[in-house]
């Protein structure tokens, strides 16, 4: 299995804001930090609010952040978030759909892909820290 790029994109934010958590941070500054279309990646930010794991701040002078400390935001919560293309296939007019166990063994599937990032927590992604944001200044 494999998450989409939204996902991933959403998933960086949460590094970078966790990195910061001193400051706000605006989505063309995270964008540019690792050289994604902001455009695409306000869209994965509007997504995060909606689901209460960044706060925004509208306005001059605006940005978002972690809304809770990053140990407390689990990966699993987030994957469930983004990815709305997971659990059972669209069986659609399959003849075999009133029998197949597809369906079942898939959402099985994908439930066991996201217990393993209900183990992990923002703050295990950036617990290297001040070295892992000075990957940033590198680049």
């Amino acid at each position: 299995m494999r998450l989409t790029l939204y996902s991933e994109y959403g998933l960086r934010t949460l590094i970078y804001l966790g990195l910061n958590p001193e400051r706000l941070c605006a989505a063309g500054e995270i964008a540019e930090a690792y050289g994604i279309s902001t455009s695409h990646l306000t869209k994965v930010v509007h997504a995060l609010g909606k689901a209460g794991i960044v706060t925004t701040v509208r306005g001059r002078g605006g940005g978002l952040r972690l809304s809770r400390p990053a140990a407390e935001i689990r990966l699993g919560g987030v994957i469930r978030a983004l990815e709305t293309g997971l659990g059972a296939p669209d069986c659609g007019d399959c003849p075999l759909e009133p029998l197949c166990a597809l369906g079942d063994i898939q959402e099985e599937a994908v439930c066991a892909f996201v217990a393993v990032f209900d183990r992990y927590s923002v703050a295990d992604l950036i617990a290297p820290g001040e070295k892992l944001k000075a990957l940033f200044t590198a680049a």
